[in-house]
């Protein structure tokens, strides 16, 4: 099996427990009301405030510190579903989710992270991008690269960049999931477009009751 997986529908999402898989691409659509809710509020200057919080198994997550509309309960619905996809995959009692409200790329040169997966989603802006394993050469990934651009480290052994869209899921193994040292999906934030932000849902399994 390939180290990158797309698929279409939730049947897909048990893929990324294949020891070979380092990142799935689940090719969805955004919640309608989700973008017009978000350009709103980017349009009125109110698109600054990131959240975080933590669910159980059909909790729903506070967003009261947006304002209130239509768009604000879909955002709740669609980070509900995922978290509960989510701890069910990965048979957690709590997962862990962050939006963040980003100006800029968070983490702008190619990496892996220290997780076990980790899910992301973009609701506004451009989605996370990655490196399949025959695309790069990890010998040159962080303090490797010399401080060199990732174009001219090495560590790209072509163009070949995989992106997201707006509303599609990825869940990135990282290289503390079991048996995973040493690899792990290598992704990085996109620029951000102009004066609109961008904004990203990341969801990480909790295995510790408040943890």
């Amino acid at each position: 099996m390939n180290d990158v997986v797309v698929c279409n529908d939730l049947a897909g999402l048990p893929a990324i427990l294949q020891p070979s898989v380092q990142l799935l691409h689940w090719q969805r659509p955004l919640p309608p009301a989700i973008a017009p809710y978000l350009a709103g509020l980017a349009a009125d200057g109110r698109l600054r405030l990131g959240l975080r919080g933590q669910l159980q198994p059909g909790e729903q997550p506070d967003l009261s510190a947006w304002p209130a509309a239509p768009g604000r309960d879909a955002a709740a619905a669609d980070l509900a579903l995922l978290a509960d996809l989510f701890g069910t995959l990965l048979g957690c009692p709590q997962v862990g989710w962050r939006i963040e409200v980003l100006q800029q790329a968070m983490c702008p040169r190619f990496h892996v992270d220290r997780t076990g997966i980790r899910l992301v989603c973009t609701w506004q802006g451009a989605g996370t991008e990655w490196l399949a394993e025959a695309d790069a050469d990890r010998r040159y990934l962080g303090a490797a690269s010399g401080g060199l651009p990732d174009v001219a480290s090495g560590l790209m052994r072509s163009e070949q960049v995989g992106r997201s869209v707006a509303g599609e899921v990825l869940l990135l193994k990282g290289s503390l999931w079991q048996g995973n040292a040493g690899r792990g999906a290598i992704h990085r934030s996109p620029a951000v477009d102009g004066d609109v932000p961008r904004v990203m849902l990341a969801l990480d399994a909790l295995w510790e009751q408040g943890g």
